[in-house]
């Protein structure tokens, strides 16, 4: 008996360790067919497809780039551009994206810009994406030429305004002429002039966007993109949604491009790396680094580091410059967002370099080049331009510009200087692999009867005819938009009262 009950325990404990290695073999097996039935049960289908969000101008993508497309493959693969792999999604061929119902604010951006179109039109539709409805595209240069505004004047929320003498003599009588916050830019060449024409760009494009009846103003240039970092569905509309009533405007930090290679061709694209604000790194951390970070340059970012802000379109609101907005009634309430970020990707192309040659008329010394240029690396740019040699500058960009030290890169990723940002990369490739890219810029070359969904409105008038309509000398006759503005932008006006 003594013996027999001796075995009792090892019978028990040879029958648990089956049942755990029972547990154990079929536990690997259940979760297997678990993922793939999620996985097989991901697809949607969905009508709204994203030519609908293109041709509409309604509502915004609900975190497209996120979603799995239709079928069992979700492979990313490889494609070598500019002796780099980067990363293709064959799989987004047939992408679709759900349409938000509920629309949120109304917001419009502005820009200054004399870019080509094959750099606006991803601009535009990635800020589509995060939910812009309505942009102000003040042009010069290639955007002012024929081709380029037909293409852009027939995107849905598209408005262009050529620069041309009518438009100077309007922006002439401006009331900011009379006023002393930005006279110390008045009158000077190159930068200052910019600085001047945007500002001035700024408060038409205020005065429309009244008009429109927009809810929120962003400034930026066509070498920024906007990046709603911590919001739901990566949106500008649920951003500024969720402000508090009481906030005039947001001061969006920019990030700063850092460039890994010399023959970046598609800046959007293929930069991935970022320097981060001061603002949104700790103090500790930013001064420990600056260093490192700065290398042999004469500070922190390359170009400017205040940021771009955006407004809440009220009674008052005008312009502080091209980075900032302010109101003739009262002082703005201004808040500074805490994750938010305007992503800057400058100088990554060494064209960016040597198309300064002929920008201005300034002399390549230390002191002449003051007058033009506000930014110190600027002002350097500008003589490496005049002075030397193409492989001379080559090898100062890559010096001053490209980072190359793998390792220097990755400590400043720890240390929380740098990050990473694939947002923009992979929205832009989605556009680019189902092809939208390309019939944005086809529709361009249609006749101008052929009919544009989402140009129709029920004045019977076209997109381009609100704000002007193209004379025989390519710019624009007023029409009602260009009057109210006019009314609005006379010195002797109460533009605070409008």
């Amino acid at each position: 008996m003594a013996a027999y009950r001796g075995h009792q325990p090892l019978n028990g404990a040879n029958s648990s360790s089956s049942r755990v290695i029972c547990y154990l073999t079929v536990l690997p097996i259940f979760l297997a067919a678990f993922a793939f039935f999620l996985s097989w049960k991901g697809e949607y289908n969905d009508p709204n497809i994203i030519d609908k969000i293109w041709a509409d101008g309604e509502g915004q993508l609900d975190s497209p780039i996120w979603r799995n497309p239709p079928g069992p493959s979700n492979t990313v693969r490889c494609e070598t551009r500019g002796g780099v792999k980067l990363p293709t999604y064959p799989q987004r061929a047939n992408w679709r994206a759900p349409v938000k119902q509920n629309p949120g604010p109304k917001i419009s951006v502005t820009t200054s810009t004399s870019g080509s179109v094959e750099q606006l039109v991803p601009w535009i539709l990635y800020h589509k994406t995060l939910g812009v409805d309505q942009f102000y595209l003040f042009a010069e240069g290639k955007a002012a030429a024929p081709n380029a505004t037909s293409i852009l004047r027939r995107i849905k929320g598209v408005k262009v305004i050529v620069r041309d003498k009518e438009l100077e003599e309007l922006q002439a009588r401006s009331r900011i002429w009379n006023e002393t916050w930005l006279s110390s830019f008045f009158y000077r060449p190159c930068n200052y002039e910019l600085f001047v024409k945007q500002t001035l760009n700024m408060e038409m494009a205020i005065a429309f966007s009244r008009e429109a009846g927009m809810d929120w103003i962003l400034h930026i240039d066509t070498d920024e993109l906007m990046w709603p970092a911590g919001v739901e569905d990566f949106s500008l509309k649920k951003l500024f949604h969720d402000v508090d009533p009481k906030v005039d405007t947001i001061v969006f930090p920019n990030y700063e491009s850092a460039i890994e290679r010399e023959d970046i061709k598609h800046p959007f694209t293929e930069v991935t790396l970022f320097k981060k604000n001061y603002d949104h790194v700790p103090r500790e951390v930013y001064f420990g680094h600056y260093k490192e970070a700065t290398r042999d340059n004469p500070n922190y970012f390359l170009t400017y580091g205040n940021g771009k802000s955006a407004a809440r379109i009220i009674d008052g609101l005008r312009p502080n410059g091209a980075h900032r907005f302010h109101n003739y009634i009262k002082p703005p309430n201004e808040i500074k967002h805490v994750e938010g970020a305007v992503l800057h990707y400058t100088y990554c192309k060494f064209s960016d370099v040597t198309s300064r040659r002929d920008r201005c008329g300034c002399k390549p010394t230390k002191e002449d080049t003051k007058r033009c240029f506000m930014l110190e690396f600027d002002r350097e740019a500008f003589i490496i331009a005049k002075t030397r040699t193409i492989p001379e500058m080559f090898e100062w960009y890559k010096k001053r510009v490209v980072w190359y030290d793998a390792e220097a890169k990755d400590k400043l990723i720890r240390r929380g200087l740098f990050m990473r940002i694939f947002a923009p990369q992979l929205i832009l490739r989605g556009y680019e692999e189902t092809g939208m890219i390309t019939k944005v810029m086809t529709v361009g070359d249609m006749e101008d009867e052929v009919d544009i969904p989402g140009n129709n409105r029920s004045d019977g008038a076209t997109d381009r005819e609100e704000l002007g309509t193209p004379t025989v000398e390519g710019g624009l006759r007023p029409h009602a938009g260009f009057r109210k503005a006019d009314h609005i932008f006379l010195t002797d006006g109460h533009a605070a009262k409008q």
